[in-house]
Order: structure tokens, then sequence, then C-alpha cells
């Protein structure tokens, strides 16, 4: 019988035992996805002024110095936001947001 909890002691080697926040964070940035998260509420503002079903169809894949670049699965929709719909969804998009952080949309096919 013990006198209480086993102390823990990590083997020779290993790194002690560190936070799931903590452990979650470092790999984000290892990985380079916290990169892509830096810009989820762009993401996620585009997505809404889309509605479900065109959103599943046009991802937003990438927001730099306020140029939101979208990967469109098909030509006809490709077009459809060039050409008549896509500055429409732009100025939604930055009402949901509060402001005007999306200044331009560039659209490319999918490949």
């Amino acid at each position: 019988m013990t006198d209480g909890p086993r102390s823990f002691k990590p083997r020779p080697g290993r790194r002690e035992a560190l936070p799931l926040g903590d452990a979650v964070q470092a790999f984000l940035r290892a990985s380079g996805i916290a990169a892509g998260m830096r810009h989820f509420d762009v993401f996620q503002a585009w997505d809404a002024a889309l509605g479900r079903e065109l959103a599943r169809r046009a991802r937003p894949v990438g927001f730099q110095a306020g140029t939101l670049s979208i990967e469109v699965q098909s030509a006809s929709h490709l077009h459809e936001l060039q050409n008549f719909t896509g500055e429409q969804f732009r100025t939604l998009a930055n009402a949901r947001l509060g402001k005007a952080e999306i200044r331009k949309v560039v659209f490319r096919l999918k490949r």
C-alpha cells in the first residue's frame, strides 16, 4: 500500500506533458495550419454570404493584403461569380465582418 498518489516522473529523454491547448497550438504553428486560421473570420463571413450550397462550390483558400482568393469547382460557377454575383457576395461578407476588410476577390478554377 502507498501513502498517496504516485508522483509522475518522465522517462529519460521524454518531455514533460503539456496542457492540451498548448500542444494543439504548437501543432497548428508547426504544421502551417495556424497561418490559414488567422483569417478564419474572413473565410466564415464569405461562406455565410454565399449560403451553404454555393459555399461548398466556392471555397476560400487564401487572404492577403485585402484580397480574398476563392477556388471554384466548376467553370459555370466561376463565370457567374466573376461576372455577376462576386461583387455582391464581397459586399455581404464585409457587412458580416462589420468593416470593408475584403477589398478584392479573385476567383480561380479548382485543379
